[in-house]
């Protein structure tokens, strides 16, 4: 009996042993993780990074800053489509923040909310959450037809009150809207981040995860009516709401007073060129303003704080990416205009961007040119996934030896594009400013540092920025003085001539021809930059060349305003869908 007890025994611990053999161990996924953390119009150039000591301390000094880096379309929603998507705003069709040009609706029309960052991340077989503003007019009575597609858990925030600092709206995964009236919201999206975190962590199925932040701040607090789909809806606009214990803070601060802000004499072109100077009074309620910004902002510091003393106490921060920007940029006072962004100059394109994480620099920063379109292919590569053909942008090096490496290579440019109207956000000048459309080229390199644009009514632009920083001196306007001028001694029309056919590619562009639009010009991949278009032997050819036109100022995109187009196959150009002319 004891030996017959010891068999069972024994081969009950045999089948037991061969029934575990067959039960699939769990294996840990060590892929990274992403944290991004996506602001509303913060500035570069008004310093509001100067006074984020806590976003400095995490991010800046443990990572590495990209002081290039540049939104394509200076305004909310076509600037998060082309984040979203890798693809320039004339390539998704959303060019405003409101029907029937923008907005979440015109997102879903377009069929892109099956075919955007996080349904393919989940693809990819990461979790994804989001607390915070994903786009305008996504709102409390159309977040549900459809849901946003791809969010393993989510938190946002509605409208019509994504903008209202003490009466906030979220809803989250499939709930109903809830309302917090009276909480401060970067207060109450910071409890909801660090909740979507805890949830990201120690999800059951153990995936690694991508986790967005978007704080609506130091966007101007609105007061809105109704959303973009009423009818009646009506707009208050005032300066950004900062918590009860930051109101306090920054006491006789100004706006920085560069060459630009202000001006005595008029700059820009188009409408900018007729604005008016402002008065002290003006001035004053500007500097009030740009203190509220600034205090708005520490909210969204102390977030950051709360986000990475989190991560490092679960133990992963040595696997996550932690990854800082903005939308679009904004400008107080320079070339005049009122507090806002929507326009090409420096001050609205120029944004934070900013990394942490596994071998990337530590406090260190490069001026490689990067764009938004180029941040869901950087997600693409940290996290191993392969890249989309159809990406408009190509990867962010984001290590010292790639960044070095990328240098020589590297794309140039930003290309930068608009249109609609304009309009300040303060309590002057709250008139819409029409024909704001626009095309443009940023274009930094060595022995150059240039902007290049063409308004609707066709009026030009350009700016050598390495003596001009404040985008004053127009090199293709009317005045004699400027007709004298040069870029780093060659003659204005050679070099505009060679930014205008860049730009002639680039505006029509998609996928590859955006990313390496010189060889588009060149196919026998003889030239790369500016510099290499800039020798002699190209004279002839860039004289000839088909310039950049409007037939027309228009509010959205539409092909038949855009002029003369670039068709890729053949080298073909067209106006109106018809063929125009032929490029020998």
């Amino acid at each position: 009996m004891k030996w017959h007890s010891a068999a069972v025994a024994l081969l009950s611990l045999c089948n037991f042993q061969a029934e575990a053999q067959q039960i699939p161990l769990q294996v840990e996924d060590k892929r990274p993780n992403i944290v991004f953390i996506l602001t509303d119009d913060q500035d570069v150039h008004l310093s509001s990074l100067d006074y984020m000591p806590l976003v400095r301390k995490h991010i800046l000094e443990k990572g590495t800053y990209f002081n290039k880096h540049y939104c394509t379309t200076a305004v909310c929603c076509p600037s998060r489509a082309t984040l979203w998507t890798g693809k320039a705003a004339h390539n998704t069709n959303i060019t405003d923040v409101n029907p029937p040009y923008g907005g979440y609706p015109k997102f879903v029309a377009g069929g892109f909310n099956e075919n955007y960052l996080p349904v393919w991340l989940q693809d990819a077989g990461y979790n994804t959450y989001y607390t915070g503003k994903l786009f305008n007019v996504h709102t409390v009575e159309n977040y549900n037809s459809p849901f946003a597609a791809g969010f393993t858990g989510n938190e946002f925030l509605l409208d019509p009150y994504t903008y209202n600092y003490m009466n906030s709206t979220f809803q989250r995964n499939a709930d109903a809207p809830r309302s917090y009236e009276g909480e401060y919201v970067t207060d109450v999206m910071a409890e909801k981040a660090y909740g979507l975190l805890d949830d990201a962590v120690h999800a059951a199925d153990n995936k690694p995860f991508f986790l967005t932040i978007a704080p609506s701040a130091p966007h101007a607090n609105i007061q809105m009516n109704g959303s973009a789909l009423d009818p009646e809806q009506t707009l208050e606009f005032s300066a950004p709401i900062p918590a009860a214990r930051h109101r306090h803070l920054f006491k006789g601060v100004t706006v920085p007073r560069t060459a630009n802000f202000n001006p005595s004499n008029s700059s820009g072109a188009n409408w900018v060129l007729e604005l008016p100077q402002q008065n002290q009074t003006n001035i004053n309620y500007n500097d009030h303003f740009y203190r509220e910004r600034l205090r708005a902002l520490q909210a969204v510091d102390e977030l950051v704080d709360g986000l990475i003393t989190r991560i490092e106490d679960h133990g992963i921060l040595d696997n996550t990416y932690i990854i800082y920007s903005s939308d679009n940029g904004f400008h107080i006072g320079q070339h005049r205009l009122q507090p806002g962004k929507s326009c090409g100059y420096e001050e609205d394109i120029n944004i934070p961007l900013a990394i942490r994480g596994p071998g990337v620099a530590a406090n260190y920063s490069t001026d490689i040119v990067t764009t938004h379109t180029d941040l869901a292919p950087t997600f693409f590569e940290l996290l191993g996934i392969p890249l989309r053909e159809e990406f408009d942008g190509r990867p962010i090096p984001v290590t010292k030896p790639t960044i070095g490496e990328e240098r020589r290579t590297r794309r140039e440019h930003a290309n930068v594009e608009y249109w609609g109207f304009a309009g300040g956000e303060g309590i002057y000048d709250r008139q819409l400013h029409e024909n704001n459309t626009y095309k443009a080229i940023r274009i930094f390199g060595p022995g150059y540092n240039l902007y290049y644009s063409i308004w609707c009514n066709n009026e030009h632009e350009l700016y050598d920025m390495s003596i001009d920083p404040g985008q004053l001196h127009n090199l293709l306007s009317t005045s004699s003085s400027a007709q004298t001028s040069s870029v780093n001694g060659l003659p204005i029309p050679k070099v505009a001539a060679r930014l205008d056919a860049l730009l002639f590619v680039l505006k029509s562009c998609t996928g590859g021809v955006c990313r390496a639009p010189w060889k588009s010009l060149h196919p026998a991949g003889d030239v790369w930059t500016l510099a290499d278009a800039l020798a002699e032997r190209y004279d002839d050819f860039y004289e000839t060349t088909t310039r950049v036109e409007y037939d027309f100022c228009s509010n959205g995109y539409l092909v038949e305003a855009e002029g003369a187009m670039w068709q890729t196959s053949g080298r073909m150009f067209y106006r109106g869908g018809l063929r125009w002319d032929a490029w020998t």
